[in-house]
């Protein structure tokens, strides 16, 4: 069917993250041009389809309340969650149509301003709400989770002197320790958005390390003889570790004449056996942290979303490049050094650092634009998509296919805490 209806919407997301730290689903968003009606059937269809069954819970959350309205008047029961703000029911008809959703069976999530609360007459309309703590809200419950820590509470009691509640959604969380305390302690259903920079800000006098988990991944996917299409998969999916693996490559200890550009060189060079010895080495010092995954999937997210925009023509070498493009674009975040500096150790593309660095060069328009689309929809990604001659269109589904792949999977390798 066509698409079209995806050219009448910009799209933004924000990925929520659940107890062990994976993708549990995608807020996203959408904004319509102002004055101009959307077809709505069409575009939750093509949403769906673009969608696999495995793809990560989406919770749909318009910009305006001519859109939401438009949304809860076609949403089904069997489709992505509806995101209800507080602040844009205020017309009559409005209310009416949230109604009618609920009675359909359509799952709405209400998401409100901090400190307020879905109204007693419209609180059993919503499956979950999507609440923003205030600041003394949020300090309430970083108190009792450090009497928590101090023994004073236990057991079901856990739950009782803490503001946030079981089964809720919370967004904004601004910090490292109220994160764990949502996520471990009061089995929030999930939180959206990450404290990276609270989070990573604990490693600025180390140097971070490529996760275990995936270390011990990619060692027994040698051990079991996958294809190096797997392997290369596996080591992609982790900026550190593909980032130390391209260093290691180029290094006087490996002695090569040619200087290694991709990951895919390095391993058809290197040899499965070379890269298993090295990888044995790096598994001591790997960290178990799981607050640290989000960052690297996020990572992997704009790669891949990169990856997607590139024309489907181009040739498998040119999307991996791309793919790297993106990988390394914040990698500075996850070394705690200058970008320039990192990326400064590594021969990669002159289209890759032209990017990265300079901003300008090939790779640039897929780096703007997926960069973008890693929050509410404004005006930018609809100037980007001009500048760059780039169909608003074709951009949403290469977002959309995206999350599609984003699905949430069970943690293999080895069980760290």
């Amino acid at each position: 069917m066509s698409n079209a209806a995806l050219g009448q919407v910009a799209l933004g997301y924000q990925l929520i993250w659940n107890a062990l730290r994976q993708v549990a689903g995608v807020q996203l968003f959408l904004a319509a041009e102002e004055g101009k009606r959307i077809d709505t059937p069409q575009l939750l269809q093509s949403i769906g389809e673009a969608l696999s069954d495995q793809a990560p819970q989406l919770l749909l959350s318009p910009a305006s309340p001519e859109l939401l309205g438009e949304l809860l008047t076609h949403a089904k029961a069997t489709g992505p969650w509806i995101a209800v703000q507080d602040t844009h029911l205020l017309d009559a008809s409005l209310i009416e149509r949230l109604f009618q959703a609920h009675q359909r069976g359509v799952p709405l999530v209400w998401r409100g301003e901090p400190g307020t609360w879905p109204s007693t007459a419209l609180a059993a309309c919503f499956a979950r709400p999507m609440v923003t703590l205030t600041p003394e809200e949020a300090l309430t419950g970083l108190r009792a989770s450090l009497r928590r820590h101090n023994g004073e509470a236990g057991g079901s009691a856990r739950h009782l002197d803490s503001p946030v509640v079981p089964g809720y959604l919370y967004e904004s969380v601004a910090s490292r320790a109220l994160v764990e305390h949502c996520l471990d302690e009061q089995d929030a259903w999930g939180v959206a958005g990450w404290p990276v920079e609270d989070v990573l800000h604990s490693y600025r006098n180390q140097q971070m390390q490529p996760g275990q988990r995936a270390i011990a991944a990619m060692v027994q996917a040698i051990h079991a003889d996958d294809s190096v299409e797997r392997i290369e998969q596996l080591l992609s999916e982790e900026p550190t570790l593909a980032y130390r693996f391209l260093r290691y490559a180029n290094s006087a200890a490996v002695g090569l004449r040619t200087e290694i550009e991709s990951l895919r060189h390095g391993l058809m060079v290197l040899g499965l056996s070379k890269l298993r010895s090295w990888l044995l080495t790096q598994l001591p010092r790997g960290t178990s942290d799981l607050n640290l995954q989000p960052p690297r999937t996020a990572l992997v997210m704009r790669a891949s979303l990169m990856e997607q925009l590139m024309d489907a023509g181009e040739s498998e070498n040119l999307r991996r490049e791309v793919y790297l493009c993106g990988l390394m674009s914040q990698i500075d975040l996850m070394l705690g050094e200058p970008l320039v500096q990192a990326l400064g150790r590594l021969p990669l593309s002159s289209r890759i650092s032209s990017a990265i660095l300079d901003q300008k060069g090939p790779y640039l328009p897929y780096l703007e634009v997926a960069t973008a689309l890693e929050s509410p929809p404004g005006a930018e990604t609809r100037t980007l998509c001009a500048r760059h001659q780039m169909d608003l269109e074709g951009v949403n589904l290469a977002l959309l296919r995206t999350l599609g792949h984003a699905r949430l999977r069970p943690a293999k390798g080895l069980l760290l805490v």
